[in-house]
């Protein structure tokens, strides 16, 4: 049977170009190519939980613009389980500006949140239904973080185990901590939440000692190419990254959380679900655009090339 995961988060319609390398600044460049699609970390991670096996409710907040009619469209097409979408002609439609340059596919994005960050308390309590019967909550920072507070709190008034992804980056206090049983940051939020660098396995954990600190149970920091690290009170592991031929990271982040949710939901260890999302998302860079086009048999694939790791 299918785990249920919930997934409150961001949309935002993406428009990503594709160059040899990123402009300087007042330098007009020529893109090999450009598209436009969904995005933001919520639908995105929710699109990723859903093709990595889980049964998944995406509740997301968009304009009433051309965006948003993009947004209804895109939404009803991925066939989540079930979807609440919220809306506002306050702001508009979140939406991303991407550029992904180079051998290695790096990417730098500006995004403007719009209605993503006006989320009420009264549209989160019309969600209670779907938060409090999922067996996974997996959140993001790209909302405002008075409704992601209020969503975690539900959580775990009903026992669902809850994930937070903390990016974009916000500054996050210990209460919001207390409510997260799994904390995912990468190199970059893991320095923006501690002060510490991460330059190698040393450093990842000592940085991860310090969040441990501050009230995170556990955490997975996760490094790109480096792998990533799992780490408990008492215990740490790392999980390797898998082999890869990347056209567009932008995503990779969002296929590694929502296959993470997937993954526990439907009864996996913590170390079974990073290793598998680590699979998963390092399908999704061979892709380009930040919505999730992997599929589960594809990760399964993927995990076979490094015989020598255990998942048990």
């Amino acid at each position: 049977m299918k785990g249920k995961v919930c997934v409150f988060g961001s949309f935002n319609l993406d428009i990503t170009a594709i160059l040899d390398r990123f402009p300087m600044p007042g330098e007009s460049l020529v893109a090999k190519s450009s598209k436009i699609s969904a995005g933001g970390k919520g639908a995105n991670q929710a699109t990723a939980a859903l093709r990595a096996g889980a049964n998944v409710h995406y509740i997301g907040k968009i304009g009433e613009d051309d965006f948003g009619c993009f947004a209804r469209r895109h939404l009803k097409k991925v066939g989540f389980n079930a979807v609440t979408i919220l809306s506002s002609s306050e702001r508009a439609t979140g939406n991303a500006l991407i550029y992904v340059a180079g051998e290695n596919a790096e990417n730098m994005i500006s995004v403007d949140p719009g209605t993503n960050m006006i989320v009420t308390k009264e549209e989160i309590e019309k969600c209670e239904p779907a938060i409090k019967c999922a067996d996974v909550v997996l959140v993001q920072l790209e909302n405002n973080l008075s409704a992601i507070t209020q969503v975690l709190a539900i959580a775990k008034e009903n026992n669902a185990f809850t994930i937070l992804n903390p990016a974009p980056f916000q500054k996050i206090d210990s209460e919001l901590l207390s409510k997260v049983d799994l904390l995912t940051p990468n190199e970059t939020e893991t320095f923006l939440l501690t002060g510490q660098k991460i330059t190698d396995k040393a450093s990842a954990e000592h940085a991860a000692d310090c969040l441990h600190q501050k009230g995170a149970r556990k955490i997975i920091i996760t490094m790109g190419a480096k792998g990533s690290l799992l780490s408990e009170p008492c215990s740490k592991i790392w999980i390797p990254c898998f082999p890869a031929n990347p056209i567009d990271t932008t995503g990779a982040g969002d296929a590694f959380n929502g296959a993470l949710a997937a993954q526990i939901a439907n009864g996996n260890s913590i170390k079974q679900a990073a290793i598998f999302g680590s699979a998963f998302a390092a399908v999704s860079v061979e892709y380009i655009g930040a919505a999730c086009t992997t599929t589960y048999e594809q990760a399964i694939e993927r995990m076979s090339l490094l015989s020598d790791i255990s998942t048990n």
